[in-house]
C-alpha cells in the first residue's frame, strides 16, 4: 500500500490567518498583542514584538548604489549583512534637518535581515486586539498602506505597522 503525499502552496491570506492563529496560541489566546513603540518624526508607531529580532543603537551604514530610495544602505550585525530601510523615506516623511542618532529595529523576512531605521524606540505595550481601530479616512496613504490599524493611547494615535507590507517596495 503506497501513501501519496499531496502538497500545495498556501495563499497569502491563508498564511496571514495561520500567523494570526500562532500568535493567539503564543499569547495564551487572550486577544492581546505586544507592540514595541517607536517614533518616526512626530508619529508614534507600534511594531509587533514577535516580528522583531533585535533592537540596536546607531550603526555605520554602507551606501548601496542603485538601490531603492527607501534603502539607507547595509550594515553588519554579528557577521550578517542587514539591509537598512529609512522609515522616514518609506513613510513619505521629511528627512531630518539635523544629525540625530537613530535606532535600528531588526526584523527578518524569508531568511534575510532588515533594519527599520527609526528616530526613537520607546516601550513595550500589551494592548487588547479588540481595541484596535480602522485607519482614519484622513490618514496619509503612505502610512495606511503599511499598517493594520490604530490604537488610541492617552490622546495619541499609535499606528500599528505591518512589517511584511513595509518590506514590499
Amino acid at each position: 500500500m503506497s501513501t501519496e503525499v499531496m502538497t500545495r502552496e498556501a495563499s497569502g491570506q491563508e498564511i496571514d490567518q495561520m500567523d494570526h492563529n500562532v500568535r493567539a496560541v503564543m499569547d495564551g489566546g487572550h486577544g492581546t498583542t505586544q507592540l514595541v513603540t517607536v517614533k518616526v518624526g512626530p508619529q508614534l508607531f507600534g511594531i509587533p514584538v514577535l516580528d522583531i529580532e533585535d533592537i540596536i543603537g546607531p550603526q555605520n551604514v554602507t551606501f548601496i548604489p542603485r538601490s531603492s530610495p527607501v534603502i539607507q544602505g547595509a550594515l553588519n550585525l554579528r557577521g550578517r549583512i542587514v539591509t537598512a530601510i529609512d522609515m522616514r523615506r518609506r513613510l513619505g516623511l521629511p528627512e531630518l534637518t539635523e544629525e540625530k542618532n537613530r535606532m535600528n529595529v531588526v526584523v527578518e523576512r524569508n531568511g534575510d535581515l532588515y533594519s527599520l531605521v527609526v528616530d526613537e524606540v520607546g516601550e513595550v505595550l500589551t494592548l487588547e486586539d479588540h481595541a484596535r481601530e480602522a485607519h482614519p479616512p484622513t490618514m496619509r496613504s503612505s502610512v495606511r498602506d503599511v499598517s493594520t490599524g490604530i490604537h488610541r493611547l492617552d490622546g495619541h494615535l499609535m499606528v500599528v505597522l505591518d512589517v511584511g507590507k513595509i518590506l514590499e517596495f
